[in-house]
């Protein structure tokens, strides 16, 4: 697959590589070395300059000083379409698909040589099944999983014939099963001399998978490992400098009272590639955190825009504290003490050219930052202001817009805005998605700190390590239905990944009593 360079010549070499913003360094001064056929990490916290080196290596930034060597020679990518000719591929975190159009003709839009549809299908076909990746080439993306989305992506990339791929994140949407065979796939693609730079806040997966780990901090490389031979702790020591943070929690008693019901909630989707729920039931009991995991695409956009009013149902559907709020919109269901973290940060959860303290009053308005009908900015500059303290996210103040913060510390400001409202009930959905390790341990930390005040949590996650870690039972989404939501002591990974792909859904339809009879 590779073109062969001269023993002892680096597939890449990057040489003290800057690149400056009006305000922020994003890399200082950055090297990297990737061998051929060498799997290696780039490890660091949200906002340490990994995404703009990577964009720099793909061309779709341009370095302010610095040098790149390709295969032993200098050269200079001007955008991401000659870096392809050179054999860079890259998969992005979130997934650039057209859900009409069928995977070969996604493939084809990308390719810059002429080709045959038909003949190109068989390409597909032959190359995805070669690397343990199989498709339909003639599938719509529309009814693909997400797994199976990500093979189109790498697919579209083999196809290219890289030299180095570029993967971002690669597993945040995946089981625990497709996960190794992602891993066997990337291990034969080094086999046979593909170079491999691998983004991911997974510690364990790096010490799993790479030869070596490159450690960014504030836009400085701080170290190289080879991961294999680090723990968890001493590579996120190297991240973030100090020790990794661990989460504690109290045992959950059971024997509170019920804040959130759902009965018996069927609903058709308004998207016509989305999901329609089938007759889900759960609840929620004060002080405790149920955590519903699914592949994304099962119905979780759906249930979640149920479950905060963005679409209303029958009154009986949906139970906040024996009151049916089913047929009340979201205004008026956050009024009764519902607070909402949405999967979508920019553009859902905060409005990206805003200020901070402009997001403040989107959904905390309620609490005195208006009089008469009235905004007072001054408050509402006053809550942004205690919101970023008590929950530390580092930006430039309440003036900063919500564009400009890293994606853990926009996470940090729309959870700590919720928080402050004191609810009685708080719906989250992914929330730790693509966030550093350091960050991930103080979000977590505060949703089981929230809920043993007495506020009943729902945990919309494909995250199965963080479902285990934080909460009390754990529920399955798959094709619309939910399991039974189980005390984790009685499940493990294994078991909920193989409900997530839809092949034992053995608790599906049984009711709330019979779920906590069992626990």
């Amino acid at each position: 697959m590779t073109s062969a360079i001269p023993p002892g010549v680096p597939r890449l070499e990057l040489s003290h590589i800057s690149k400056r913003y009006p305000s922020v360094v994003a890399n200082d001064d950055v090297s990297l070395i990737v061998q051929p056929g060498e799997i290696h990490a780039v490890l660091g916290e949200n906002g340490a300059g990994k995404s703009t080196l990577m964009k720099v290596i793909y061309g779709a930034v341009h370095a302010d000083a610095g040098e790149m060597q390709w295969n032993g020679r200098q050269v200079r990518v001007a955008n991401p379409a000659e870096a392809r000719r050179l054999g860079v591929g890259m998969v992005f975190q979130h997934f650039s698909l057209f859900e009409t159009l069928s995977v070969v003709e996604n493939i084809a839009l990308v390719l810059d040589e002429k080709f045959d549809l038909a003949r190109l299908a068989g390409r597909v076909k032959e190359v995805s099944e070669r690397y343990g990746l199989p498709l339909d080439p003639y599938r719509a993306v529309h009814g693909l999983s997400v797994g199976e989305r990500q093979r189109v992506e790498i697919v579209r990339c083999l196809l290219q014939n890289p030299q180095l791929l570029i993967l971002d994140e690669p597993t945040s949407v995946l089981t625990p099963q497709a996960v190794l065979k992602l891993f066997e796939t990337l291990k034969r693609l080094a086999s046979e001399g593909v170079s491999i730079l691998y983004i991911s806040h997974k510690l364990h997966e790096i010490r799993a998978l790479c030869d070596t780990a490159t450690v960014m901090r504030s836009g400085r490389v701080t170290g190289i490992a080879d991961p294999r031979e680090e723990t968890d702790a001493s590579l996120a020591r190297m991240m973030i400098g100090r020790e990794l943070p661990v989460c504690h929690t109290e045992p959950y008693t059971g024997d509170a009272a019920t804040v959130l019901t759902v009965n018996q909630l069927t609903l058709a989707s308004d998207d016509p590639f989305g999901t329609a729920l089938k007759d889900i039931s759960f609840d929620v009991r004060a002080g405790e955190i149920v955590g519903i995991a699914g592949i994304s695409g099962n119905g979780q956009a759906e249930l979640l825009a149920a479950l905060s009013g963005e679409h209303t149902v029958a009154p009986d559907r949906v139970v906040m504290a024996s009151q049916p709020v089913g047929h009340l919109d979201a205004g008026q269901r956050r009024d009764h003490g519902l607070a909402v973290v949405p999967e979508e940060r920019l553009g859902r959860g905060a409005v990206p050219g805003m200020p901070l303290w402009g997001n403040a009053i989107l959904t905390a308005h309620r609490q005195g930052l208006r009089r008469y009908g009235l905004l007072r900015f001054g408050a509402a500059r006053d809550f942004a202001r205690r919101c970023i303290e008590r929950f530390d996210v580092r930006c430039g103040g309440v003036e900063a817009a919500a564009r400009s913060l890293s994606g853990g510390n926009l996470q940090k400001f729309i959870v700590g805005r919720e928080i402050m409202q004191a609810p009685k009930v708080m719906v989250v959905a992914q929330p730790t998605w693509g966030v550093d390790v350091g960050a991930s341990a103080f979000l977590r930390q505060t949703l089981i700190d929230l809920s043993r005040t007495g506020v009943g949590i729902v945990v919309v996650s494909e995250e199965l390590d963080e479902l285990f870690e934080i909460c009390d039972r754990i529920a399955v989404l798959a094709q619309g239905k939910l399991s039974a939501a189980v005390p984790k002591a009685q499940t493990n990974a294994e078991q909920i990944g193989l409900q997530m792909a839809g092949l034992k859904m053995a608790g599906a339809h049984q009711d709330t009593e019979t779920a906590h009879a069992s626990a």
